[in-house]
């Protein structure tokens, strides 16, 4: 017989179980959850190793799903070895929501924090007296928590945060204002950071705007970001999407980057490139890994083009940066950089404010070769694999039609291996190596010069004209931090030669002054004289490059030069002179004078012997009236010379003579003034030292 339905109603265990849950609901509505703030706080300071206080401490929601715990007044105070009673920072309410079922269901491993309200947190971020910086805390360093799964952070809603950050090492010093916005117009709630102040010792500014939601989001649907920043002449503008933003992977950005020189982002992203002119680039930008590749970029650096890859990989003991650039068109005065000279072409319409002042210093300064030492700490600290192509060289002086190079650095040991430049239908071909591994850098030079054009270096002149194949070497072991250091302190050979050919008379006429010939000439006259060879032999020697042979041997005169060039102070002190084959009325025939400093030479007869014929000319002036009108008059007594010995003797590194003229004078006639000075043969430079000796520095 089954029981009346009152009586199971008022059962006393059911009553009592009833009496407990109202218990309980009420204990939970009216308790006071800051009974527990010393726990909570001491709990949150041993997680943290840090001192920290907490005003008040509550729970709200406790009967939902999504439970929420409230934190009034933390102060987290800074590490040990900062000033007593400082502090990191400050947050004036913290809200946090945690999803309860998904807590219970996992019986406790696994929190799912759905929501973060942060309210006006302020820091001061900075490094210690012990250079630690207090933003780094003991439990992201802990090894016990590498088992347990992180906290997952669904929506995190920042009000009105104020950061102070500075790093030195970074040269970094600026307030930071963070906070989010909500959703407008069907979108996402947004995460806005701003900053002012200094970055790399150079003013910033910059902005991030990125989704507010960091994890709990469908993996699909990426993680948009925004960034545009400013420091000194470099702006930045980075957008694009995270597809795994806890990890910052899965990179989808499109990156721009705008400023006067590229040496400047050696301060943002600290790798060291040569100084350039204003450039702007824009480029595909992700990393994965130790890789940070900025691919598929193209722009201007000054006034040339540019594009390619460059990949950055910090998985090594140093980054090793890997390139492949391309210029379709590249201004030669635009790498100037790499040598120590001010990049870009001076008034060009790409030059910026920083190039306009160093053209102006370069130009206040008395010597011309670049003597801007190079950084070795900065070549030391990273690696380089480069390859460039300039498909087509622009330049105002010299011959060049494009360039190709590959540039590695080891440690510092820098090699341009091989750097070639086409000239018409031939090329020089270098291999240059400066072991930045020493100090002062130890640097060999080896430079072939291959079957150029004669006319094409010519027609570079805009005034000579000329048809021939020239060929030849260079080769420099010299020591220095910079190229002038260098090439004044250097050792070596240099040679070049030329077979068949012909060159304007213009040149040949000017190096002894034939007025009529040359006036012809600049007339477009077609006036041409035919070249049995060229020999040019010098000797390096502790930055003296000394003449052992210099003859150019044409149908129409033979040209002799001697003398010296001076790296090492930048002076010249040579001469030219001619010896005629054929008669050759009003001709001074008088040496030319090349003297001054590099910078400032001057150019200009010889005064001794072009008084003594001057001379003479007024003297038979006196005689015979008519002849004041010619100065003088040359009947040629050059003749031609053993071109063959002459090369073969210069190529096995021995002193060539020149062939002296053998035509007896004509009695009646003036002599040629200086006619021995022509015809023996220039000095001999003080043999090159070799190649261990000039490692030895100079005193």
């Amino acid at each position: 017989m089954s029981r009346p339905l009152d009586t199971v109603r008022h059962h006393p265990f059911w009553t009592s179980l009833a009496a407990l849950v109202v218990l309980v609901v009420a204990l939970a509505l009216v308790w006071d959850w800051n009974w527990f703030r010393p726990m909570v706080a001491k709990k949150i300071a041993d997680e943290l190793q840090r001192s920290v206080t907490l005003q008040h401490f509550d729970v709200q929601h406790v009967l939902s799903a999504q439970p929420m715990l409230v934190f009034d007044g933390i102060a987290i105070g800074n590490p040990p070895n900062f000033p007593s009673g400082s502090e990191t920072g400050t947050i004036q309410q913290l809200k946090v929501s945690i999803d309860l079922p998904a807590l219970i269901g996992s019986f406790g491993r696994k929190i799912i924090v759905s929501q973060v309200a942060i309210e006006r947190p302020q820091g001061d971020l900075r490094p210690g007296p012990n250079g630690n910086p207090n933003w780094m805390f003991a439990m992201a360093q802990d090894p016990t928590a590498a088992d347990a799964p992180p906290p997952r952070i669904g929506a995190i809603v920042i009000t009105d945060g104020d950061f102070r950050f500075a790093e030195p090492k970074l040269g970094a010093d600026m307030r930071i204002k963070i906070r989010t916005e909500p959703a407008t117009k069907g979108g996402d709630p947004q995460l806005v950071i701003t900053a002012q102040g200094s970055y790399g010792e150079e003013p910033f500014s910059g902005t991030f705007r990125g989704g507010s939601i960091l994890v709990l989001r469908d993996t699909k649907k990426p993680y948009p970001v925004e960034l545009q920043a400013r420091v000194g002449d470099t702006s930045i503008h980075l957008v694009g999407s995270l597809t795994d933003p806890e990890k910052l992977g899965g990179a989808d950005l499109q990156l721009e980057l705008q400023g006067q020189d590229l040496a400047d982002l050696y301060k943002i992203f600290h790798v060291p490139l040569a100084p350039t002119p204003p450039f702007t680039l824009r480029g595909h930008l992700d990393y994965s890994g130790t890789h940070i590749r900025f691919h598929d970029f193209a722009g201007s650096v000054g006034e040339s083009d540019l594009e390619g890859n460059f990949d950055v990989d910090r998985g090594y003991q140093r980054p090793l940066v890997s390139a492949d650039l391309t210029s379709r068109s590249v201004r030669l005065a635009d790498l100037g950089g790499f040598i120590g000279a001010p990049p870009g072409k001076e008034t060009a319409p790409t030059e910026g404010t920083k190039q306009r002042a160093e053209h102006a210093k370069q130009n206040a300064k008395q010597t011309l070769l670049p003597d801007e030492p190079i950084d070795l700490q900065k070549v030391r600290s990273t690696d380089y694999r480069v390859h460039y192509r300039g498909q087509r060289v622009v330049t105002d002086w010299a011959p060049l039609d494009d360039i190709e190079t590959n540039l590695s650095i080891d440690d510092g040991d820098i090699k341009l291996a091989p750097l070639d430049f086409k000239v018409g239908t031939g090329s020089i071909h270098s291999n240059i190596e400066l072991d930045g591994r020493t100090n002062p850098i130890a640097a060999k030079v080896d430079v072939d010069f291959r079957q150029l054009d004669l006319r094409r270096i010519m027609r570079s002149t805009k005034i000579f004209d000329g048809v021939g194949t020239i060929g030849g070497r260079w080769e420099i072991d010299g020591q220095g931090n910079s190229l002038a250091q260098i090439l004044g302190h250097s050792d070596g050979d240099l040679k070049l030669f030329m077979g068949n050919g012909n060159l304007s008379a213009l040149l040949v006429n000017l190096a002894g002054l034939d007025i009529g010939g040359s006036l012809a000439s600049l007339l477009g006259l077609p006036q041409k004289a035919n070249i049995n060879c060229m020999v040019s032999d010098f000797g390096l020697s502790d930055g003296v490059l000394g003449t052992k042979a210099l003859v150019l041997d044409t149908d129409q005169a033979n040209i002799f030069g001697k003398g010296t060039v001076n790296l090492r102070d930048e002076k010249i002190d040579f001469q030219i002179s001619q010896e005629g084959k054929h008669v050759s009325i009003g001709a001074l025939h008088a040496p030319i004078d090349i003297t001054g400093s590099f910078k400032a030479p001057h150019v200009k007869p010889d005064p001794a012997a072009l008084g003594a014929r001057l001379g003479i000319a007024a003297a038979l002036g006196a005689v015979f009236p008519p002849a004041a009108l010619l100065p003088t008059i040359q009947l040629g007594l050059g003749t031609n010379h053993n071109c063959g010995a002459l090369i073969a003797a210069a190529q096995a590194g021995e002193a060539p003579h020149q062939m002296p003229s053998s035509a007896p004078r004509v009695e009646g006639t003036p002599a040629p003034a200086d006619t021995s000075a022509r015809r023996q043969a220039p000095p001999m430079s003080a043999a090159p030292r070799s190649r261990q000796q000039a490692a030895t520095p100079n005193p």
